[in-house]
């Protein structure tokens, strides 16, 4: 590729300069990056790489192990911008050190189409890690990479060798500090003592209401001190000795993740915006960016100056960083022929190659052992499976009594003194953390080498939803356990029932929903869960239900097609019933009735709608034939979307509203899901389509309207069309 730096400025003469005029050259080579870029885009945030820029040019140049030419390199550290909308500041950093990002791309910020969108993507440029931009979600992807590295670094590694030994550092804002998820992510990475987690702290005072001391007046540093981080206090960020001296005491910390507070000045520069809100979201205006060049001694002309001096500077980081490649390469070359099993399950890791056989011992079940709950299935294939996958890791949010997810057969991830704990332990005690616990589980995705997943009752993946949809965003292998998976939960009630939660994942792009119907499905389900490349959610059951027969009905394996005909009518079907988990052997027992009363009934199952989406059209009018227009779904979740495969002659048997408290058998047949309501509304569906669906509409209503003994409660109808108009 062309160097269009050098290209661009080749008859720019630059005077000779001492080692400190150099140091300063390179910070205000990266804040006017930013500046010019944020100006020309007339949209961007300045202030943050402006303050920024002396710490991450003393990180970028003296500490961080990277390839510019192999930004996969599994050794290297980790760099995570938790303030994403300082991704200018970014963007300076790859493109001088000599990624693959041009000044060309660096003058298409923000534009359409461009490798440098307004906050870091995943994929988009090379270097970047983790999409940022969700505030405090970038520090808890970072505490998943520190947990990545320790794991791995303890299973691979052997005495003369550390093929894993790398450090995770993140900057993260006053935004990022203020955020629950941070205090969530940050407890239990002092918990585990992630020594290797290093955090720069933007400490500038100032959010888009103005002074942080608004609202924002904790002392941080005990905060964080109280959360057994070890923290240390910049008094001048612009002071590269002090930044570097930092840096080198956080290193030598290890059994403390270490907090660098940098009390930095944003706008740093800039005459009349400098530690001001205006610096903060807006470009500085043509006029300030000319008196802040001025003030800073910087050239007027051209925009986007990259002085050969500076480009020299961060160039040779780059190199040093291709050679430590080149000796870790060396290194691990040597590793392999003495630990050729270890290193083909290391490389077979990054790579998400599963080991041969590794679904050989997945078990399968009969009719005969009754009727179990789908959540108990779900981690004895978890368990069967972690014995064959050796970086699978699972752990829940303080309910692995409930999820079963606790791999049972290896210790927990706990730092070694603790009991029955070590870095090499496969089940991670998140605590009751679920947001953090799923922003953890994309940095450990993000991280490589790790089959992450984690647990907890569905009802609770609200908590968990911005670092679920960070997830599809960045197209990462997170694996999200969800039990207790309808209002058949029962007595703990509609705080604790999920409703609308099916449709709401089903509703996020590059995000896949699993609900198995049953035992066999469910192992099928795992079996399909870890060749994904991308996020999923698994949804069983607390109750226990039927394993279906499969000598009778289409063999489990289909669920990898997402639905099927899991029992075909007797003679060409004059109605579909589509089922998803624990409503499908209902749907069976209503087939059989409607059979008996001469309706022709085929039943699908449809475990995964986006599986089912996939698949060729012709499969999909295979199963869902587009002559017959008589379908009903059935599902103990909202009808939302279900139209799309009932089409506009079906309708939907739900749940629209809220659970009640009550054992989950007397809950099932108050809202009938039950075998004899199934086969009422069928037989009316087929016959009176319009009478069909009103009583649906009605049964939705009588509980939606309920009036309880509260005198607060309020029923309105809703407003006549004429009245509205």
């Amino acid at each position: 590729m062309p160097d269009t730096v050098s290209s661009q400025h080749a008859n720019h003469r630059e005077p000779s300069r001492s080692a400190d005029e150099l140091d300063q050259l390179c910070v205000n080579t990266i804040r006017f990056l930013a500046v010019d870029a944020v100006e020309k885009a007339k949209s961007g945030h300045p202030g943050a790489p402006m303050g920024l820029a002396p710490i991450a040019y003393v990180l970028w140049t003296h500490h961080l192990r990277f390839d510019p030419k192999d930004p996969a390199w599994p050794d290297r550290d980790r760099f995570i911008l938790s303030n994403g909308h300082a991704s200018m500041l970014h963007y300076a950093l790859l493109h001088l050190t000599g990624y693959d990002l041009s000044i060309e791309d660096i003058k298409e910020f923000r534009q359409f189409g461009s490798k440098t969108p307004g906050h870091p993507e995943r994929g988009a440029s090379p270097g970047i890690e983790v999409t940022t931009g969700p505030l405090g979600q970038g520090f808890a992807n970072a505490v998943g990479e520190a947990i990545a590295e320790q794991f791995l670094a303890s299973t691979f590694n052997r005495e003369e060798y550390s093929i894993v030994d790398h450090h995770t550092y993140v900057f993260m804002g006053d935004g990022c500090m203020q955020e629950g998820i941070t205090s969530e992510a940050a407890s239990l990475a002092g918990h585990l003592e992630l020594g290797k987690l290093i955090a720069f702290y933007d400490d500038n005072g100032i959010s888009i209401d103005g002074d942080t001391n608004i609202t924002f007046t904790e002392d941080v540093g005990k905060r964080y001190e109280a959360y057994h981080w070890h923290v240390i206090h910049i008094a001048d960020p612009n002071d590269l000795g002090e930044v570097d001296h930092a840096i080198r005491v956080a290193k030598s910390v290890l059994d403390k993740p270490s907090l660098i507070i940098c009390p930095t000045h944003i706008g740093y520069g800039s005459p009349n915006k400098q530690d001001t809100g205006k610096a903060h979201g807006n470009p500085l205006g043509k006029d300030e960016v000319r008196l802040t060049k001025q003030h800073l001694g910087w050239p007027l002309e051209p925009d986007f100056l990259v002085p050969k001096e500076a480009e020299k500077i961060f160039r040779e980081a780059g190199a040093r960083g291709i050679e430590l490649h080149s000796d870790w390469s060396a290194g691990f070359a040597s590793y392999k022929k003495e630990y050729s099993k270890d290193a083909n399950a290391f490389e077979q890791a990054f790579d998400r190659v599963l080991p041969e056989g590794w679904d050989d011992d997945l078990p399968t079940f009969q009719p005969s052992e009754g009727p179990v709950a789908t959540r108990t299935i779900g981690g004895k294939a978890m368990n069967v499976l972690a014995k064959n996958v050796p970086t699978l890791m699972s752990g829940s949010a303080d309910l692995n009594e409930s999820t079963f997810t606790k791999l049972e057969d290896f210790d927990d991830f706990e730092p070694s003194p603790l009991k029955h704990g070590s870095y090499k332990g496969r089940t991670i005690n998140y605590g009751i953390r679920e947001h953090a616990m799923a922003a953890i589980i994309n940095g450990m995705a993000a991280h490589g080498g790790i089959y992450p997943s984690g647990s907890t009752f569905f009802c609770f993946s609200d908590y968990m939803r911005p670092a679920v949809r960070l997830s599809a965003l960045m197209h990462i292998p997170s694996i999200f356990v969800y039990t207790h998976d309808s209002v058949a939960l029962g007595e703990d009630g509609p705080t604790h029932e999920p409703v609308e939660h099916l449709a709401s994942l089903r509703a996020m792009p590059n995000f896949t929903v699993i609900r198995p119907a049953d035992a066999n499905e469910t192992v099928e389900a795992w079996r399909c869960i870890m060749k994904m490349k991308t996020p999923v959610g698994i949804v069983l059951t607390r109750q226990k239900i039927p394993v279906l027969d499969r000598t009778q009905y289409a063999p489990a394996r289909h669920v990898a097609k997402g639905a099927y005909i899991i029992s075909d009518a007797m003679s060409a079907p004059e109605i579909i019933l589509i089922a998803t988990g624990s409503e499908v052997h209902l749907a069976l027992g209503a087939q059989v009735e409607l059979e008996q009363k001469g309706l022709m009934t085929r039943v699908v199952s449809m475990p995964c709608w986006e599986f089912f989406e996939d698949q060729p059209e012709q499969y999909r009018d295979l199963v869902l034939p587009p002559e017959v227009t008589c379908r009903l779904s059935i599902e103990l979740g909202s009808s939302f979307g279900w139209d799309r495969w009932t089409g506009s002659m079906g309708a939907s048997l739900s749940v629209d509203h809220f659970g009640v408290s009550s054992p989950y058998e007397k809950i099932l047949e108050a809202f009938d899901f039950t075998v004899p309501k199934i086969v009422h509304y069928a037989e009316r569906l087929l016959r009176h389509p319009a009478a069909a669906k009103e009583e649906l509409r009605a049964l939705q209503r009588r509980f939606t309207n309920f009036e309880g003994s509260d005198p607060h409660h309020r029923s309105y109808a809703p407003a006549k069309w004429t009245e509205v108009a």
